[in-house]
């Protein structure tokens, strides 16, 4: 698969002591690093100071108890809190060494190259068909055939036999598992580099889980993999790398600011943690 792995040439590239600032057990070749990336609602400290490093072909878990900030985390690396008034966001995050919050750069080049698949299934209310084509369409990707990116994307998520002859149907009609595959074809018919996923399997039940835990596997291939979860158990299938957040109340507001606590391989996290409060959570004795 072909991927659009640069942004327009309008950014700039990140000085060298920038691109050389360390990270905590960086991978080795990293497509998206955050550096000092602190996100704020309006006077609420959101997520405090994070650095962290997303490996090329790799899946990386985010995950914490609900509040530490791990979703607004994953909106930042697509700039998709641009669309929540009172957020801002403070920091570098940079996309093959290039800040894609610097001037000039268009958030919506970014979400072309950086996709997204949401909490619950979010199908168009359109045809199986429109719902592939219609990523392609809006950005005017050159496209010979149109039928064979469907069919791809498709295939890609694993849903081409079960959906090829109704593609002219209603993709409301489809499950929620489904709906979730569907909602990966849209996104990878765009050819991103990276995939956002914000808790995918959250609404759906342990076998549609199942197969889109397969297909994240599958996936890793071609793209790099983010994803938020709640579920420990999936982690630790799924993922490469492990970040585990948490929130501890601003002394200020009492508000609770999400901090980054411990990243490093799953294995580790799940077996031999370096800091207590990950071995608390991980165990289910998190407070």
């Amino acid at each position: 698969m072909t991927h659009m792995t640069t942004l327009p040439q309008t950014l700039p590239t990140l000085a060298t002591e920038d691109a050389e600032r360390p990270l905590p057990d960086a991978p080795p070749d990293p497509v998206i690093e955050a550096f000092g990336l602190n996100v704020f609602y309006g006077d609420f400290h959101a997520v405090h100071d994070v650095n962290l490093s997303f490996g090329k072909n790799e899946i990386t878990a985010l995950i914490g108890p609900s509040g530490c900030g791990k979703s607004t985390v994953l909106r930042c690396l697509n700039r998709m809190n641009d669309l929540v008034p009172s957020a801002r966001v403070e920091g570098e995050i940079t996309y093959h060494g290039q800040n894609i919050y610097a001037k000039g750069v268009d958030p919506i080049a970014v979400r072309t190259h950086i996709g997204m698949v949401f909490q619950k299934p979010n199908p168009f209310p359109k045809s199986i068909y429109d719902n592939i084509a219609y990523g392609p369409r809006v950005i005017g990707m050159k496209v010979d055939d149109m039928d064979e990116v469907v069919e791809q994307a498709l295939r890609s998520a694993a849903l081409w036999d079960e959906v090829k002859d109704k593609l002219k149907q209603s993709a409301y009609g489809l499950s929620g598992g489904q709906q979730q595959r569907l909602c990966i074809a849209r996104t990878i018919a765009t050819k991103p580099d990276v995939i956002l996923m914000d808790e995918p399997c959250s609404a759906l039940d342990p076998i549609a889980t199942s197969r889109i835990e397969d297909l994240m596997v599958g996936l890793r291939q071609d793209f790099t993999i983010i994803i938020v979860t709640h579920n420990m158990q999936q982690a630790a299938r799924v993922s490469d790398r492990t970040a585990f957040f948490t929130a501890r109340p601003d002394e200020t507001t009492g508000n609770r600011t999400g901090l980054l606590v411990e990243y490093d391989l799953t294995s580790r996290i799940f077996t031999n943690p370096h800091d207590k409060r990950t071995e608390d959570y991980i165990s289910g004795r998190f407070g």
